[in-house]
């Protein structure tokens, strides 16, 4: 679903692609009926009456969520409102975590040795947990709509707590360990690009 949502808004799953593949396979050869049920998140990138023009095809848009799928079939082809819009909840939220953790550490151990000799060890393993755990939590609640800036914030407030009880320098090295790991968080939110619907 959340796929098919990121590919409808980068236009690569849309009307002109859909009608494409339609016209490919000679899909009015293979099927009596005339109806394409497409997922609900694919609806911000197909323009229904289009298809229908070029194809002869009527779009219907299913369910959110997959596991609705049996129930919209078994009632008809109709949708609940509830199962037209999604709900990005904490408990979706926290399934990203545990995969970003996973890439992220794979990333790091071969570089561990040079980020421990250049002193950014334990400074950026701390932004990388809060871009990892605390933004999928936080979402909702963080002001802008970009991730770089919402990283940014995080990444900086992540580091209070090291400067001020274990500082390492006068307040220009202290500045510049709060504002150093923050980019570092730009590269976690990445992945919600597509992954979610609140890109």
């Amino acid at each position: 679903g959340i796929n098919v949502w990121c590919a409808a808004g980068k236009g690569t799953f849309g009307t002109a692609a859909l009608v494409r593949r339609v016209q490919k396979v000679q899909l009015g050869k293979l099927v009596t009926h005339r109806t394409i049920l497409l997922p609900q998140l694919g609806a911000s990138g197909v323009a229904a009456h289009q298809v229908q023009k070029s194809t002869g095809f009527r779009v219907t848009y299913g369910p959110i969520r997959a596991r609705d799928l049996l129930l919209f079939l078994g009632t008809g082809l109709q949708v609940s409102e509830e199962n037209r819009r999604i709900q990005f909840t904490l408990r979706d939220r926290l399934l990203l975590p545990p995969v970003e953790l996973r890439s992220i550490l794979l990333l790091l151990v071969p570089e561990r040795g040079a980020l421990a000799l250049a002193g950014l060890t334990r400074d950026l393993g701390g932004c990388m947990l809060t871009g990892t755990i605390l933004i999928p939590i936080l979402l909702p609640y963080l002001p802008t709509r970009d991730f770089t800036t919402r990283g940014y914030l995080l990444g900086m407030l992540a580091m209070l707590p090291s400067v001020l009880f274990d500082p390492q320098g006068g307040w220009l090295v202290e500045a510049g360990r709060v504002v150093r790991p923050a980019p570092g968080l730009r590269v976690p939110r990445a992945p919600f690009t597509g992954a979610t619907p609140f890109t």
